[in-house]
């Protein structure tokens, strides 16, 4: 019975060797040397080792939200470019539509100032 479940085990085995084994090499071989200036806040924009209920401002996630809007939309470009001589003139157009109404989009966004930090 065991050996019917044996590559299951091994494959499970395997995946968790790759997946803990870099963590753990990097932990014991890497430096650890935190300055203030490694502890201090990135892009979120608040302190890291503060109060989890304190206030913070809202637009860092704006941007985020944005970028990966934006970022994820040109995704869609690749597959589209890869099948171009596939589908023709329709597939053109309608990725035209669609890149056109991404750049309304990011007027409208840029317009409204999303993009501005004060």
């Amino acid at each position: 019975m065991l050996a019917e479940y044996f590559p299951i085990l091994l494959f499970i085995l395997v995946g968790l060797a790759i997946g803990v084994a870099p963590m753990l090499l990097g932990r014991l071989l890497g430096p650890n040397r935190p300055d203030p200036e490694k502890l201090s806040p990135y892009e979120c924009g608040f302190e890291a080792f503060e109060d989890a209920r304190m206030k913070f401002d809202v637009r860092y996630y704006l941007v985020a939200i944005l970028f990966i809007l934006f970022d994820l939309e040109i995704a869609f470009l690749f597959p589209w470019a890869v099948a171009l001589n596939d589908i023709g003139m329709a597939g053109f157009l309608a990725m035209m539509l669609f890149l056109g109404i991404l750049v309304v989009g990011f007027a409208y966004e840029w317009a409204k100032g999303a993009l501005e930090w004060e």
